[in-house]
């Protein structure tokens, strides 16, 4: 239960991890990544003239967009209500000066800014011998989150602990008067499988496909090898999702669904990710080595094509759609490369073609959703929101070519080899036509919440779909070998 709380002369709040949950350096460092990958080389450098000098290099050069940034509403209303009734309210922050007052400057609720100078790091001692000095010991409560504010606290009339453990909120006491709690969250298990992005592990399920085409779905030890296939791309699809959530925080930000997302949100630090993403990563690559040399360098060339796609190809307008396509398609060739199956043009054409179809519904649902929010543009992309109609009919051409190659294919003579009534494949061809306007009519009507793929794995028309497409093509096996 809160103290009772006198209304102060002077609330100084601590920055990162109070004020805002995140930390603003990382999130410029993480900007400097995004927009000059070089300048990462000088770090070590800055670094050895002192962490002070460290935080005012990287934010000059940093564009952080602070008006995006996530913030304590809770806090910052008790601090507006603690203003109105006579408090001076200061930003007292370890962060560059330039960052603490873009914020101060948004926010509008403070009366004044202690920060880093480049010489001086205002953290720990630094900040209360900072407050002390201007304001006296004793004449100011302070709010803040972890253990270097401990020294703070100490010379604090009031500790306000913001975001911070039961056993932290006790050292406070022990030292000050706790006034005020503002508790914090733990990473819950549903934030974790979005930060993994589980429900995206489903796409790698596309490398058992080269199996089943070739009729070898009972051979149980290339099942096996599939199987560690999956999950060398699950983990390599982990953190490449990590990398391009980091390096898109402005953007996902500024979305009206993304905005949701664990590094957006703050839901999950950013010092999480960077050290999640790279033990992903190298885990992924021990086991694609266990699957195979050739499958390996599928693997890599999948992880390098995924970083130049967060980088900076998802910038370029159809340069997005058409690499989008290419990493689903790679998923099949990396399948077939794990158990020596020789994939057919036919099955190669045909991915390309529907992938790219659902790399512009991803799209053009995009769109439509900012559309909806009144915004003209997508933050990070190459397209307008005027642009929807073309990205429209260049998809649903890409989704109806698909399903012309796979009629071609009917025609040839590859499917009677592998088919004993290959005729019956032919009722595909309008469920897959079907199938192909149904997509492309839900993501008209603002109904495409989801990732295409993911949508057709709980879409019930979807799945009825896949179960008769299988079902023909099952009937167009029998009476092989008989």
């Amino acid at each position: 239960m809160d103290a009772l709380v006198k209304t102060p002369a002077v609330i100084a709040v601590d920055l990162d991890g109070t004020l805002t949950p995140t930390d603003t350096l990382h999130e410029a460092a993480l900007c400097l990544l995004r927009d000059s990958p070089l300048n990462l080389l000088a770090l070590p450098f800055w670094l050895m003239r002192g962490k002070a000098a460290l935080k005012a290099q990287v934010a000059a050069r940093a564009a952080l967009d602070v008006t995006v940034l996530p913030y304590n509403l809770p806090l910052i209303a008790w601090l507006k209500d603690q203003r109105a009734a006579g408090a001076k309210i200061v930003l007292s922050t370890a962060s560059d000066r330039r960052v603490a007052q873009a914020i101060a400057d948004h926010l509008g609720v403070f009366d004044d800014v202690i920060a880093s100078d480049g010489t001086t790091n205002n953290a720990g001692p630094n900040k209360r011998a900072a407050l002390d000095a201007r304001y006296g010991e004793g004449g100011y409560d302070y709010a803040g989150n972890s253990t270097s504010d401990m020294p703070v606290w100490a010379g604090a009339r009031q500790a306000i602990v913001v975001n911070a453990s039961a056993a932290l909120a006790r050292r406070a006491a022990g030292v000050t008067t706790v006034a005020k709690v503002f508790p914090g969250h733990a990473i819950t298990p549903r934030q974790w499988r979005k930060l993994f992005r589980v429900h995206q592990w489903l796409k790698n399920l596309l490398q058992f496909v080269p199996l089943l085409a070739a009729h070898e779905a009972g051979n149980l030890h290339a099942l096996a090898t599939l199987l560690l296939a999956f999950v060398a791309f699950s983990l390599c699809a982990s953190a490449v999702y990590m990398t391009n959530d980091l390096l898109d925080l402005e953007s996902d930000r500024r979305h009206p669904s993304k905005r949701h997302r664990p590094f957006a949100s703050a839901a999950v630090p950013i010092k999480l990710g960077v050290t999640l993403a790279p033990v992903c990563a190298v885990a992924s690559l021990g086991l694609g080595l266990l699957v195979g040399r050739t499958f390996t360098v599928w693997l890599v060339f999948y992880f390098l094509l995924t970083c130049a796609y967060s980088l900076r190809l998802k910038r370029l307008a159809l340069i997005d759609c058409l690499t989008l396509a290419a990493l689903y398609t790679l998923r099949i060739i990396a399948g077939a490369a794990a158990v020596a199956i020789t994939l057919s043009f036919w099955l190669l054409a045909f991915s390309v073609f529907i992938f790219l179809s659902l790399a512009f519904v991803k799209r053009y649902a995009e769109l439509q959703l900012l559309a909806g929010a009144g915004n003209d543009h997508a933050h990070g992309r190459g397209y307008l929101v005027a642009d929807a109609p073309v990205v429209q009919a260049l998809g649903i051409a890409a989704g109806y070519a698909a399903v012309l190659v796979l009629a071609l294919y009917l025609h040839g003579e590859t499917v009677v080899t592998l088919y004993a009534q290959p005729e019956l494949i032919w009722f595909a061809v309008p469920l897959m036509l079907f199938w192909v306007s149904w997509v492309w009519m839900k993501a008209h009507r603002g109904e495409m919440h989801d990732d295409p793929i993911v949508f057709a794995l709980k879409d019930r028309a979807s799945l009825v779909i896949a179960q008769l497409v299988a079902l023909c093509f099952l009937l167009a096996n029998q009476g092989l070998g008989g």
